[in-house]
């Protein structure tokens, strides 16, 4: 059985790990410092307004991939300003647990993944965000590390 807990990756100045449990995010992990303030810590769960609470307590963009049984990634990105997106990973296993594609069409999360990471100040990858949107692997974790490497996340690897 594979990982069913998330990802979060977002630039802090603050305790991570309080502010999350503080936005609703369980089972917090340990924190991976990247570069330039960017920081990733895995969690059991979150909930439905996390994301944004969390934006909001740390006035900085962030995304998070939720993993089913590490065969999909639900990504859900936002911004202080309010703009969100989402997308998916692992189409194909996706389809094989019959979650229905068409509620999470490519082109809008290409669209959203560009502005989140202009909104972060980053310089992204437009040919490499549309790979891991589109593209497969054996575990959805490995497609939610090559996300963050082009969305520009310094540090990502």
């Amino acid at each position: 059985m594979g990982n069913s807990g998330g990802s979060l990756t977002t630039r802090s100045t603050g305790e991570l790990q309080q502010l999350m449990r503080a936005a609703g995010f369980t089972g917090i992990d340990d924190t991976e410092a990247l570069a330039e303030g960017w920081q990733v810590t895995d969690f059991a769960d979150a909930g439905r307004r996390s994301l944004a609470n969390l934006v909001q307590r740390t006035g900085t963009p962030a995304v998070m991939v939720s993993f089913l049984d590490s065969d999909v990634g639900f990504i859900e990105a936002a911004t202080p300003d309010g703009s969100s997106w989402e997308g998916l990973l692992n189409r194909d296993m996706a389809e094989s647990y019959e979650i229905p594609l068409e509620h999470f069409p490519i082109e809008p999360a290409m669209a959203g993944a560009l502005t989140w990471a202009e909104a972060a100040g980053l310089t992204p990858d437009e040919e490499a965000i549309r790979q891991t949107l589109t593209g497969s692997a054996l575990f959805a974790e490995e497609l939610s590390s090559a996300l963050l490497v082009a969305l520009g996340i310094p540090g990502a690897t």
